[in-house]
């Protein structure tokens, strides 16, 4: 492609993503905790040896609020400093690169739903629908199992008990990576939004998206190339082989489609791509964020987190955990030779203790697997989201449960994982109750003043924002630091599938 958002190049010419990712995060630490900044240099092979370093990382910005936006400015700082928007071979920083593009635009297509909005909220869960007393008797079991945290079943009350926020008719959302099995396109078109799609261009991709526009009450616009098709009377099916952007090559044509939207619109990022390319489509879209700020002030941004990731976790998760780890009973004799392979650890070995003095845990909930990429492009959302809410914009950023989807099923180990992982307390989602939940945990961020979203609710900690309304599937409430038990979840997950 002529166009990119790229990693920088050294002097070789060759762009890598671990020196990039060690030099970030030693950014990101070095005025908040000089002696972690140099922990991370020293840091040889960055593909085993990220892991404490995105945890040194959470340690420091869980001591005081200012801490936690100066790690997060920092390392935006120096994430933009680095990536480059490359125009036929030639490197601009990212930004600059983007502002002085003559991209001439796109085309919108329009697809109008053709049903009725959804009224009453319902959560596909186990084959039912779950809604009013099922639902409430539902939210009480996950939190009295500690799947999720005792504010997310608030969360979702809230929105039970305002059937009205659910009439999306005044929201228009960019729903970028429109065709994420983790993303709201389905959700928010059902409930009546306006939703700004954009994907890869993929002809399969754009039929089954408009699909789900046309059999909803909502309405789609559509990216398509200046005069590629008659917009007045080409067939959707004539549409979705020209429709789409690529977000890491044509960033450009991006910013110049959604600069077109009139009034208030929140930038949504569900886009997902394996191993650099989830840093470069990070990148792409907070540079996004930082541009369309620029000509809509009352932009609002939205995104979801991971629960396999390290968090500042509230005292009662910790309890919890502990309360467990000690009612092993007879478990403990079993395990305890293991605990020489690092197995069966308990989970919050050490806490942090605060400028407040709250006693905050840090679960680490990491997997290897998933590569310092991965950490490094969740890292960058979750520094936008900090530093954007400091400075007055409303950003919706929950943590989703362990899902099965398709970019898990397919990699062998953590889908054996997950299959175990009932076996430590842990629940693991289907798509369709996961992406219906984190989509009302959006809606209520956008319409409820005391939601954490809202920049103007107090937090005694910006991280505070990731665990108000959580659902970590149960990794924060478990007895076991999560890794201690991610070779046994998978063992016993290789049994189960193939039962």
């Amino acid at each position: 492609m002529q166009t990119a958002v790229n990693f920088p190049a050294a002097n070789d010419g060759s762009r890598s993503t671990s020196a990039t990712g060690r030099a970030v995060l030693a950014d990101a630490l070095r005025d908040v905790d000089p002696a972690a900044a140099r922990r991370v240099e020293a840091i040889k092979d960055w593909r085993s040896g990220y892991l404490p370093a995105i945890r040194e990382l959470v340690v420091a910005a869980a001591a005081n609020p200012a801490a936690a936006v100066a790690v997060s400015q920092a390392g935006l700082d120096s994430l933009h400093q680095r990536f480059v928007w490359t125009d036929n071979g030639n490197d601009r920083p990212l930004l600059d690169g983007l502002a002085l593009s003559d991209h001439p635009g796109m085309d919108t297509f329009e697809v109008i739903g053709r049903n009725e909005r959804r009224g009453e909220f319902s959560v596909p869960y186990k084959g039912k629908r779950l809604s009013g007393g099922e639902l409430h008797k539902q939210l009480d079991d996950w939190v009295a199992r500690g799947v999720a945290e005792p504010t997310f079943a608030d969360a979702v009350r809230a929105v039970m008990a305002h059937p009205e926020w659910l009439n999306l008719r005044d929201l228009q959302v960019a729903v970028l990576g429109a065709g994420a099995e983790m993303g709201p396109l389905r959700q928010l078109l059902d409930w009546g939004a306006t939703v700004y799609a954009v994907d890869l261009p993929n002809e399969d991709r754009w039929n089954a998206i408009m699909s789900i526009a046309k059999n909803s009450a909502g309405r789609m616009a559509v990216p398509v190339p200046h005069g590629a098709v008659n917009l007045d009377t080409a067939p959707d099916s004539r549409v979705a082989q020209v429709a789409g952007l690529d977000v890491i090559g044509e960033t450009d044509g991006v910013l110049a489609w959604l600069r077109e939207i009139e009034g208030p619109f929140t930038l949504g990022n569900y886009a997902y791509a394996d191993g650099g390319l989830h840093v470069r489509v990070s990148m792409a879209i907070d540079a996004l964020g930082v541009l369309l700020a620029r000509s809509h002030p009352d932009l609002s941004l939205a995104f979801l987190a991971t629960p396999t990731d390290v968090f500042a976790v509230p005292e009662d998760a910790v309890a919890m955990a502990r309360d467990r780890w000690n009612q092993r009973r007879t478990r403990r004799l079993l395990q305890a030779p293991l605990h020489l392979a690092n197995l069966f650890e308990p989970a919050y070995r050490d806490t942090v203790i605060d400028d407040r003095g709250r006693e905050v845990g840090i679960s680490d909930c990491l997997v290897p697997q998933q590569g310092p990429n991965y950490a490094l492009a969740k890292r960058l959302q979750r520094w936008r989201a900090i530093v954007a809410r400091d400075a007055g914009t409303r950003v919706s950023l929950n943590v989703a449960p362990a899902t099965r989807t398709r970019s898990v099923v397919k990699n062998r180990a953590l889908a054996a994982a997950y299959a175990g992982a009932g076996q430590f307390g842990v629940e693991v989602f289907a798509p369709a109750t996961a992406n219906t939940l984190m989509a009302a945990l959006l809606v209520r961020d956008l319409r409820d003043p005391q939601s954490a979203a809202n920049p103007q609710r107090d937090l005694q900690n910006p991280m505070d924002l990731f665990s108000d309304a959580a659902n970590h599937g149960g990794l924060w409430r478990a007895a076991y630091e999560p890794r201690s038990v991610l070779t046994l979840a998978a063992v016993l997950g290789l049994f189960v599938r193939n039962a």
